[in-house]
């Protein structure tokens, strides 16, 4: 059954299907070990920055609509495949008719049909107009209470109007990545912000020698390594960490997290006395991708001196991992 709610001071009809809780136990203690490392002060001390760019966590989303109504966004393309969203343990978004949707170069976000939004009910709280027109409005997504979960709600919603002018996006609805719990593709999470289907990542074996020098000490020197290319990234090298005196490791705190690798575990190195901070990493679990560089040891080669077959390798710094 379908309710159509008419909100007033809008036209447009909300669709809102009656709730129906789905249980998603095994993405719950993803959420729940999460929420367990933050309350233990265990923080992410360096944010992925590529979530401050337009369209990221927190932007203004009135600027970001009016942005977007009067130019457009840079593209958009269907996504073909099935997309999962939940808030406050309810699974508001069930489906295949997701668009991938640029609003910067970087990388793109999710939209839905007004349609596909489920389980929750939703009002205007401010429109947007373009040309003297409302051709879009600032939403607030609300999840009803019931047992042994409370009532929530987040206004980080967009909702683009009917109003064929607008092409691509008319009816199209934005959740603001960081605002929900949990994002799925098909079965598996999506960290940071949805992956653009144009990029990838190849893991490729390497016979040619490798040795890591810090203040020109050798840090690791070995016979083989793994080079992960990402699309537009710097090449990244990963090795055993049996190649690495665990005495010159030290445990840090930080966790950073990639849509194409997945999480991000960091070691400092402490050499003649001194620390260096977080120019080591590993990903105990990468996505699916990733899996061969699963447990090994990466390098900051910006920071160090990286000799590959005995030759100097000079790397390009990055803000990413």
């Amino acid at each position: 059954m379908t309710v159509v709610i008419h909100l007033r001071g809008s036209n447009f009809p909300f669709y809102v299907t009656p709730l129906v809780i789905h249980v998603l136990p095994v993405y719950d203690v993803n959420i729940a070990h999460e929420k367990e490392r933050k309350e233990k002060g265990i923080k992410e001390k360096k944010k992925h920055r590529a979530m401050s760019r337009p369209g990221g966590f927190g932007v203004d989303l009135s600027e970001l609509a009016s942005s977007i109504l009067r130019n457009g966004p840079r593209k958009v393309y269907p996504a073909l495949r099935r997309i999962r969203v939940i808030y406050n343990r309810t699974t508001i978004v069930d489906s295949a008719k997701s668009v991938y949707v640029w609003e910067h170069d970087s990388y793109p976000q999710f939209y839905f049909p007004m349609s596909e939004i489920k389980n929750c009910y939703c009002r205007d709280l401010q429109m947007i107009k373009s040309e003297g027109v409302s051709r879009a409005a600032l939403v607030e997504l609300n999840i009803r209470p019931r047992p042994g979960i409370k009532a929530s709600k987040t206004d980080r919603v967009i909702r683009f109007t009917e109003d064929m002018s607008l092409g691509a996006i008319a009816g199209l609805v934005r959740l603001e990545f960081g605002s929900m719990d949990q994002w799925l593709e098909e079965d598996a999470p999506i960290y940071v912000h949805p992956k653009d289907p144009f990029k990838r990542v190849d893991t490729l074996l390497s016979s040619r020698s490798f040795e890591i020098k810090l203040l020109g000490k050798t840090v690791a020197k070995v016979d083989s390594s793994i080079h992960l290319h990402e699309t537009g990234r710097p090449v990244r090298y990963y090795i055993s960490p049996a190649a690495v005196d665990p005495k010159l490791l030290r445990k840090s705190a930080l966790v950073t997290s990639c849509p194409y690798k997945g999480d991000a575990e960091y070691y400092d190195i402490i050499l003649d006395g001194l620390e260096h901070k977080n120019l080591v990493w590993y990903y105990r679990h990468p996505v699916r991708e990733s899996a061969a560089i699963a447990g090994l040891l990466c390098f900051e080669h910006e920071k160090m001196e990286l000799f590959l077959d005995g030759k100097p390798e000079e790397g390009k710094r990055s803000i990413y991992g």
